[in-house]
């Protein structure tokens, strides 16, 4: 994908540490962070069930929307962003070895049950 694809990002707002990153990777971005829509979860729900994806899951994992429609989630949604930024681009592809990958995504889920269970918003 190229860099100056439009991707639609849903993202849950209502995490502090989500809306920081959002923040952070905007200036990253600089005029790439205009080819994203970021999208609150909580907002979106029907548009998400109307794609087939249920906002628990999107809640659980970050979910982007490329502009062919496609859905591309967890660890491979963050490694998308990260490739388009430059600097970031060898983290995306050091994220997505075989060996570094499901180790992520492992500690990835746990911390954001951990979160949502704080929060009161885990659905099981």
């Amino acid at each position: 994908m190229s860099s100056t694809s439009f991707i639609n990002v849903f993202y849950d707002a209502q995490c502090p540490l989500c809306r920081k990153e959002r923040r952070r990777y905007e200036r990253w971005a600089g005029k790439n962070a205009d080819d994203i829509a970021w999208l609150d979860v909580t907002e979106h729900q029907q548009a998400l069930r109307a794609k087939g994806i249920e906002p628990s899951a999107a809640l659980r994992s970050l979910h982007i929307e490329t502009g062919e429609g496609q859905f591309i989630e967890g660890i491979d949604a963050y490694r998308l962003l990260m490739s388009r930024i430059l600097v970031l681009a060898p983290v995306a592809w050091l994220i997505g070895l075989p060996g570094i990958k499901p180790g992520l995504r492992a500690l990835y889920d746990r911390w954001v049950k951990r979160r949502l269970k704080k929060q009161g918003r885990w659905t099981s």
